[in-house]
């Protein structure tokens, strides 16, 4: 117990140095064979120029990490740094102004804040686009039917994810910012589902309706408006109207602990990408079939880790600012080391909250029976194949999850009968511990592959079945 309470507030830290041991054990013959092939075009067209002081070229394989860190560093850090200084004047008003009024106000000014800032990015055009959005999702929820909602929220996130509606909405957004297209998908994905929230949550409201003014506050509330996380507008709304602005004791410490275990990550990952290329070896495939199995599991393995740290990073530094806001935002997403089951294996936890809320536990119930799992998981996973937005990764990725998640209901089920219940019922803890740990063994790399498929190609996803499962 003492070694489980102590590891959540230093998971990062762990994880991270569990990535850096993972790529150096796994890639010792990897790299080496890759430094004699540094002309092979995988690496020409993925490892460029990085610290001339060190003679290193950098992996950029990853476009997400090298955009969040090169080209869009300077604006995230303008915009977020602006929020925070604005709030700590915020802050500092409070004796003047009062705590009720400040706690009153302080919403309406982040959000004031939050569009003057998607305004001065994105244009004018964009501003407008979202909020025509707000407007429809609104005037639906107005009509308090739940299939209405889900309908129109559906509706409008399609016209973001499937041609040609996304092409002709995106064509509105014009102009010189290299990232428009980046942030337009970005915060118009996360608006449509923060707009569907708003309207579910409407629906259950028994004594009128929420305002206009209430969606707005919880749309463009700077911090999660582009990348999320998703907080439902139950908790938003219950937060950010809480009259309790005291602290706890050592938050701030802790605030300040991991804003800098944040940093440290940044840091780690940076040295990674000079001397392991562990992205850009899956894309070369003539490379990677000449590893051993184990380096190829290794390969394998330190990629899904590689993207917890990028997501518990991306996620974690824009937590941090929300709690300098006293809100409590969504957790990181839980490591891939401390996955063995289906329904744990999320990697964006404000989604997950979203889809168990709305969709995952509205249907299934409390996840007993068969014929009730197979509806909301179908379900679950037709909503987030659009919400990645449909091709036939996304579909394969779904597929696996959905069979993933009713398998590990049908096994218990079937354990569940005679005579197996009274053999486990014989047997000792320890015993029994152990024949779960064997299921839970087989769950865990199907787990894995299964995300290998999701961070990279098909190809390569196939090849590491096939060495681990069938001929490794």
């Amino acid at each position: 117990m003492g070694i489980k309470a102590a590891l959540p507030k230093y998971e990062l830290y762990f994880y991270t140095l569990v990535l850096s041991l993972a790529g150096l054990w796994a890639a010792s013959w990897i790299f080496e064979a890759s430094s004699a092939n540094v002309n092979r075009k995988a690496f020409k067209e993925s490892v460029k120029p990085g610290w001339h002081y060190f003679g290193r070229k950098m992996d950029v394989a990853d476009f997400e990490w090298v955009m969040w860190f090169t080209k869009f560093r300077n604006h995230i850090v303008f915009a977020l740094s602006g929020h925070v200084i604005f709030a700590k004047i915020c802050s500092m008003a409070a004796p003047q102004v009062g705590l009720t009024i400040l706690v009153q106000y302080c919403s309406y000014l982040y959000m004031v804040y939050g569009m003057l800032a998607v305004l001065a990015t994105m244009g004018l055009t964009f501003t407008m686009l979202i909020l025509s959005h707000c407007v429809l999702l609104y005037s639906v929820s107005l009509s308090k039917q739940k299939w209405l909602c889900f309908a129109a929220g559906l509706g409008s996130l399609a016209t973001f994810k499937l041609e040609p509606f996304s092409s002709w909405q995106s064509g509105f957004v014009t102009g010189s910012f290299a990232l428009q297209d980046v942030l337009f998908y970005g915060g118009s994905g996360f608006t449509i589902m923060r707009c569907m929230s708003f309207a579910l949550e409407n629906y259950e409201k028994k004594d009128g309706n929420y305002s206009f003014l209430e969606l707005l506050k919880y749309n463009f509330y700077l911090p999660f408006f582009f990348f999320g996380p998703i907080m439902t507008f139950d908790r938003f709304h219950a937060q950010v109207n809480t009259p309790d602005l005291t602290r706890k004791e050592r938050e701030m410490w802790n605030i300040r602990i991991q804003a800098v275990l944040h940093l440290a990550a940044i840091v780690v990952v940076d040295v990674l990408f000079h001397f392991l290329y562990i992205l850009t070896i899956p894309s070369d495939m003539k490379l990677v079939r000449q590893l051993s199995d184990w380096s190829l599991a290794g390969l394998a393995y330190s990629n899904l880790v590689y993207d917890w740290v990028k997501a518990a990073v991306m996620f974690g530094v824009i937590n941090t600012v929300s709690r300098l806001d006293h809100l409590d935002p969504p957790q990181p997403p839980k490591c891939i080391t401390m996955l063995y089951v289906f329904a744990e294996t999320h990697f964006d936890r404000g989604i997950n909250d979203w889809l168990c809320k709305y969709v995952y536990d509205y249907l299934g119930g409390n996840h007993n029976n068969i014929v009730k799992e197979l509806l909301a998981t179908v379900c679950t996973f037709a909503v987030t194949t659009l919400w990645l937005g449909p091709c036939h990764v996304v579909y394969i990725w779904s597929f696996c999850n959905c069979f993933g998640l009713n398998f590990e209901l049908w096994v218990a089920k079937f354990f569940e009968l005679e005579p197996f219940a009274s053999m486990e019922a014989k047997m000792s803890e320890a015993m029994s511990r152990r024949i779960r740990g064997m299921f839970n063994a087989a769950n865990f790399w199907t787990i894995i592959l299964y995300n290998v498929l999701a961070l990279n190609s098909l190809d390569f996803a196939n090849l590491v079945f096939k060495r681990l499962i069938i001929t490794g």
